[in-house]
């Protein structure tokens, strides 16, 4: 049987970081929903290819993040990167779903794909809780 557990990188991240960027995501997404333009979802799949692909460092989003969290004096705390990577792919295969739904006018599982992501979203900023570990242990526990 497998254990609950996170992937494990050993490599750390500052989780106040990827608070503020659920942030932003969640209010670029929301006006997404609002006004359907189709813009900011291509703007969002692209950041999340930086972020996962090039360098985070090149993301505008993470760009943003890290100065807010500079101007408000946020205090750093630092995480394991694996489970927050994670969720990260996750997030970019929703929104590549939810785009996809859309030009396909697949309602139904546009705005069900849509509210995950918006769940998702809200509990890293309200509550600093992941479903990337949760996720990862039923991969583990029924393909693995």
């Amino acid at each position: 049987m497998s254990q609950k557990s996170c992937p494990i990188s050993f490599i750390k991240v500052d989780a106040s970081i990827v608070r503020i960027n659920a942030f932003y995501i969640l209010l670029l997404f929301s006006l997404y929903l609002m006004t359907f333009n189709r813009v900011i979802i291509f703007f969002l799949i692209a950041d999340f290819v930086i972020r996962l692909f090039v360098n985070k460092n090149y993301s505008l989003l993470f760009y943003l993040s890290s100065r807010t969290k500079e101007l408000l004096h946020v205090k750093s705390k630092f995480e394991d990167n694996a489970p927050k990577r994670l969720a990260t792919y996750f997030g970019f295969l929703f929104l590549v779903l939810i785009l996809l739904f859309d030009l396909l006018h697949a309602e139904t599982l546009f705005y069900i794909s849509s509210t995950v992501l918006l769940v998702c979203l809200f509990l890293e900023i309200a509550f600093n809780y992941c479903l990337g570990c949760k996720i990862y242990y039923l991969y583990k526990r029924f393909v693995v």
